[in-house]
């Protein structure tokens, strides 16, 4: 990089980045990068053995597909379900199961009794089978289960309703167990089908437009590049940091205090506080998730607080006037890193399979059905994880990285940390997209502000998507 694609920033108490750092920092430094790689790279092997929400989105989609089915029309119907929505829906239950019993995990009674009604749907002579099987157990699904075997009789409105309850509102469960039980019109089919058929829409033909236009953008935007018609990178400016003092921020801030320490101290207490006041989940994984993450932010920021004494302020380069501007720099940088993103992910899951879980919230925002609950994951989701992952990986990190090696490499460097850092294999690549599109926004409009909004624009669309398939 030349000269003018450099680093500017002010002087930096405790050693400069051309100085020599103390020798008990240097000490320190050494032993939180120890620990983080110890940490990091247990927690990606871990990974390996997580969850994906992959496959229950892809079933919660299908089943959508199939509620929805009745109430499309025209070109929306081959588009948005295909041809044998219910086929594929057998299909992604089967490899459920077959996933279980690999895992040597009991198959859920939800996919058992899901199974059993579509049996009904496709092949009756497997529904009897699966019924008996699932009535051996015990839950609401084992119940229902034991209600279709029995001889049929007449059931009012009121004991259909308590019997389906405990079942996910308006789900494909509760709906074909109210439909097979001879609820008629107590079911609410119309009803539930059109509400499926927007769901279906609001998933798949938005984020299609979005990525169309991501694409439009991308495409443009090169094209520019190669004519030579866009502005120069400014100057990447922010804070003077050298080596030490950011091993310091990142792996004994974030890692060593935030992710090991703070949880081990604050997380009896927070129990010990919610048991007393007697809140129960969902509610309390809400309250629990936002809490972690405010006493995880904690020790980093205050640290970064203690390297910037003695700096001017506005340092990490936040510039959030004009508003507008902002905005407009965020949703371009987010279109343009859409396409790029599913394409690297879309690979990956061809080329490799699933090649690890992903982050527990995602499951959590998607199985609830809490307001409060789904208010406290979105505000950690949308506001608190942009605003301090954007400070500590692209206000700090990157333009001293940038500093000693190039602004280029800062992008890449503060890439592959804050791609690392989510501990997930399986979506290690797709992040480490996002983290080169969040450092090329903040190289090329110089604004910290700007990453923070189209971090938040990522994260909000993920968020929404998910309550929509959930709700």
């Amino acid at each position: 990089m030349t000269a003018a694609n450099g680093v500017t920033g002010t002087r930096n108490t405790g050693g400069s980045p051309e100085g020599k750092p103390p020798g008990w920092k240097v000490v320190l430094a050494l032993i939180s990068l120890s620990l983080t790689a110890l940490l990091w790279l247990n927690g990606l092997i871990s990974s390996l053995n997580r969850p994906s929400v992959g496959n229950d989105l892809n079933r919660r989609q299908l089943e959508l597909t199939v509620l929805a089915e009745p109430q499309l029309r025209g070109l929306l119907k081959p588009l948005l379900s295909g041809n044998q929505p219910q086929q594929e829906l057998q299909k992604a239950l089967e490899q459920e199961h077959i996933r279980a019993l690999e895992q040597g995990k009991a198959v859920g009674a939800d996919v058992e009794l899901e199974q059993a009604l579509l049996a009904k749907h496709i092949a009756p002579e497997e529904a009897t089978r699966r019924l008996t099987a699932l009535a051996e157990q015990t839950g609401v699904e084992a119940e229902v289960a034991r209600a279709l075997l029995e001889t049929p009789s007449e059931r009012n409105a009121d004991q259909l309703r308590e019997l389906i309850a405990p079942l996910p509102q308006g789900g494909l469960l509760r709906v074909w167990s109210c439909e097979a039980l001879g609820g008629g019109s107590s079911c609410e089919l119309g009803r539930i089908a059109e509400r499926a058929a927007l769901q279906l829409v609001l998933v798949t033909v938005l984020p299609f437009a979005l990525l169309l236009l991501g694409s439009a953008t991308l495409v443009r935007e090169l094209w520019m590049q190669w004519r030579g018609k866009t502005m120069r990178a400014p100057v990447l400016q922010g804070p003077e940091l050298n080596g030490v003092d950011v091993v310091l921020l990142v792996a004994g801030g974030f890692v060593v205090v935030g992710e090991l320490l703070t949880p081990l101290l604050v997380a009896p207490l927070l129990t010990a506080v919610l048991n007393g006041l007697a809140v129960v989940s969902p509610l309390r994984d809400g309250i629990t998730v936002v809490s972690l993450y405010l006493t995880l932010m904690a020790g980093p920021l205050l640290i970064l607080a203690l390297l910037l004494k003695g700096q001017e302020n506005g340092v990490l380069q936040f510039r959030w006037r004009p508003p507008l501007n902002s905005l407009q720099a965020a949703a371009k940088g987010f279109l343009m890193v859409l396409p790029l993103v599913s394409l690297v992910g879309w690979l990956q899951t061809h080329l490799w399979g699933e090649g690890g879980g992903s982050n527990p919230l995602l499951e959590l925002v998607l199985n609830s059905h809490n307001i409060p609950a789904l208010l406290c994951f979105g505000f950690t989701a949308v506001v608190l994880a942009p605003l301090f992952e954007e400070t500590l990986f692209r206000g700090a990190l990157l333009p001293a990285m940038g500093r000693r090696f190039g602004a280029t490499a800062g992008v890449l460097i503060s890439a592959v940390v804050f791609a690392i850092a989510h501990l997930s294999l399986g979506e290690l690549l797709p992040l480490l997209v996002l983290g080169v599109g969040l450092g090329w926004l903040r190289w090329n409009g110089g604004k910290l502000g700007s990453c923070v909004l189209m971090h938040a624009l990522w994260n909000g669309l993920t968020f929404a998507n998910l309550v929509v398939l959930g709700w």
